[in-house]
């Protein structure tokens, strides 16, 4: 588990980055994959989740997880929210203790965010699609009618595939060069490949959303000597599937 330094000196916070170990999964999966979108056994995936938990806290509620769907959408958790299935979107926000709330990622970047003054947290899955979209910044906007005032707003992005192994095609850089030239600076050309750094474009949504007490965990999932599932190294690896990293926060 990786620990952000940021949100660690936060009291009314628990939170970790996971990597793949530790867990009861064999195979492609092994072993902490939280996947339940994956072809994993279903009960390793439930016996992971709960390693998972009890890292976070014993006592906690079971770990709340969205169906993914690489949308700007979000959800927000108060005391009265209840949910017949997972919803399907990409951000979760709460004030509610003893709740942990967590994203699943292989490759996208995963932000975990924290307003200590309003007790609020927020997990938010980003790839490209997402980021594009502009998730982070409904989800900050929210926080911000919600109370919440930017200064107070601390966030962590997790470990995520870097500019180096993130190869991309020449219509992807179209879409972001169109939304915004200034753009640009996210895209290299390296060999006639062409790059795109999603970490450094998902800190700069951020900073146009004055959030800017945020800390980068420079971790590169796609490289195995960092031990985290990666969606891009399996497809090269020719496998049918793959884990999923899990990152979570709670308020204590």
């Amino acid at each position: 588990m990786i620990k952000s330094k940021k949100l660690s000196k936060i009291k009314i916070v628990k939170h970790g980055f996971f990597n793949k170990t530790g867990g009861k999964s064999i195979k492609i999966y092994k072993s902490l994959n939280c996947g339940p979108g994956s072809k994993d056994n279903p009960s390793n995936v439930k016996k992971n989740l709960q390693i998972v938990k009890k890292k976070i806290k014993s006592t906690a509620k079971n770990v709340f997880l969205l169906h993914q769907i690489h949308s700007n959408k979000f959800v927000y958790i108060n005391e009265k929210s209840k949910f017949k299935s997972k919803p399907k979107v990409d951000a979760v926000i709460t004030n509610q203790k003893n709740t942990p709330i967590g994203v699943l990622t292989a490759d996208c970047v995963p932000i975990l965010i924290c307003d200590e003054k309003k007790n609020f947290i927020a997990a938010i899955h980003a790839g490209w699609k997402g980021v594009y979209k502009d998730i982070i910044s409904n989800v900050i906007q929210f926080m911000i009618k919600k109370g919440s005032n930017p200064k107070n707003i601390i966030a962590a992005i997790g470990p995520a595939i870097s500019a180096k192994n993130y190869e991309v095609k020449k219509d992807f850089k179209r879409k972001f060069i169109k939304k915004d030239k200034k753009n640009n600076k996210f895209f290299k050309i390296k060999y006639k490949r062409l790059y795109f750094d999603l970490p450094s474009y998902v800190k700069s949504c951020l900073l146009k959303n004055k959030i800017k007490n945020i800390e980068t965990i420079n971790i590169d999932t796609f490289d195995i000597k960092n031990n985290f599932f990666s969606a891009r190294r399996a497809l090269r690896l020719n496998h049918d599937d793959y884990g999923r990293n899990i990152s979570i926060i709670m308020l204590n």
